[in-house]
């Protein structure tokens, strides 16, 4: 009995009009990259699983994909994983070939990675990420780039958004001020659940990590702070005021706000103090990015990150990151029907024949039209006509190009619109402009 065909539960095929899709997203990031000087970089699918465990917090490295070792001395190779996001085989990237870059550093990266992740809507084991970072400078200027870079791309796309941002020195001031300095790793995890669980729950995984009541309750307001950007930053100068890396977070929030004002940035932007992002790694500013207009969590988030080198043996370089997540953006963009209607078919024409010698025309002029840039396809057999233009409308092909012995006498084809219906003998030198 033959197998029935099947892939792995959170992975998928693409077929032909998902890749054109695809590919929009990814040419239109690219084209947005390329704006603000980020060079493209690729490192491996799998990493030694030393350079990945510990850099994701305590849930991220149990989503870790794991590689058994086989071949010849398995058992004294380092263990691998595949690469559980971009930015950790980066840091080991500029730690490696740190003699051969300039810095700052501008790099971006568009490959998939893997979690061993529950599969629902909008996660999947197997995703895209379109990573963009700039590493080797404290400078600001490097968190009002990738803002700019946000609003750009979804500008483009056609996806109204809100940036949500905050800030890890904030929410260190803030485990600061609540008594509680040590568990700044246990407070963000659990608060960074707001929106998916609530704030009982919050509260209840609070207390579970440590957290005593009063604590709890002295947090309550911080997470409830409404008002302005403004506003916001103005109590939280008072609430953080006995907290020297609080009050250099909200400085630097000042600042980011300062440098958007100078640009005149109309993206939506909202100043969060729930957000938390879950890596460890960051210690600046952090953003994630949601669609006002379709339910399916973040699909653009990062921040900076003082020190990721340092685990590879290079201390002190400061770095600054986003990842655009392709796949979502993908779902957003279909839930929305924002997808340009020309990416159905990349074939201009088709030329359909009646028989062996139209066939050998139909080359001649087919070579003609890719020199000029033209996507063109050949039927390759004088079938039914029927056939073909079926062949066409599947395809979504605008135009046929029909061949028969008179227009080989006249040096012409027979152009038919295959949107319209119209129908006209066309010269080669009158068919290109056409198209």
């Amino acid at each position: 009995m033959a197998q029935k065909p099947s892939i792995p539960k959170g992975t998928r095929d693409f077929g032909q009009l998902e890749m054109a899709r695809r590919n929009y997203i990814f040419d239109t990031i690219k084209g947005v990259f390329a704006l603000y000087g980020f060079q493209q970089i690729e490192t491996p699918s799998m990493e030694n699983i030393g350079t990945l465990m510990g850099k994701y917090g305590e849930e991220g490295d149990k989503l870790l994909f794991r590689i058994q070792n086989s071949g010849e001395k398995a058992a004294l190779a380092p263990e691998k994983g595949l690469r559980y996001d971009l930015t950790v085989p980066f840091a080991r990237y500029v730690v490696q070939h740190r003699e051969e870059l300039s810095f700052p550093f501008k790099r971006f990266q568009i490959q998939p990675v893997w979690r061993a992740d529950r599969p629902q809507k909008g996660r999947y084991r197997e995703f895209y990420q379109c990573d963009v970072d700039v590493i080797g400078s404290d400078s600001l200027l490097g968190e009002l780039e990738l803002i700019q870079i946000v609003e750009e791309v979804y500008r483009r796309l056609g996806i109204r958004v809100c940036l949500h941002i905050n800030n890890r020195k904030i929410l260190a001031g803030i485990a600061e001020v609540i008594g509680a300095p040590e568990m700044i790793v246990d407070i963000t995890v659990a608060i960074d659940k707001l929106d998916k669980i609530g704030i009982d729950a919050v509260n209840a995984e609070l207390k579970e990590r440590g957290l005593n009541d009063e604590q709890i309750a002295a947090l309550q307001p911080i997470l409830n702070l409404s008002g302005t950007t403004a506003g916001k930053l103005t109590a939280l100068k008072t609430i953080l005021a006995n907290s020297e890396i609080g009050l250099k977070g909200v400085e630097e929030m000042e600042e980011i706000f300062r440098l958007l004002d100078i640009v005149h940035c109309t993206l939506n932007i909202e100043l969060d103090l729930c957000l938390a992002r879950g890596l460890n790694y960051y210690t600046g500013a952090i953003f994630e990015v949601k669609a006002l207009d379709a339910q399916i969590g973040s699909i653009t988030g990062g921040g900076r990150y003082d020190n990721l080198t340092g685990i590879f043996g290079l201390p002190g370089v400061s770095g600054v990151g986003i990842s655009f997540g392709a796949d979502r953006i993908y779902d957003v963009l279909t839930e929305l029907d924002l997808f340009p209607k020309e990416l159905q078919s990349t074939t201009q024409v088709l030329f359909a024949t009646f028989g062996q010698d139209e066939l050998h025309y139909a080359l001649r002029w087919a070579k003609e039209l890719r020199a000029k840039n033209i996507a063109v396809e050949v039927y390759p057999e004088p079938t039914k006509m029927k056939k073909q233009m079926g062949y066409a409308d599947d395809k979504k092909i605008p135009y046929v190009a029909i061949v028969g012995g008179n227009e080989m006498e006249t040096h012409t084809v027979m152009l038919k619109n295959m949107t319209t219906g119209e129908q006209k003998q066309v010269t080669l030198d009158e068919l290109w402009p056409i198209l």
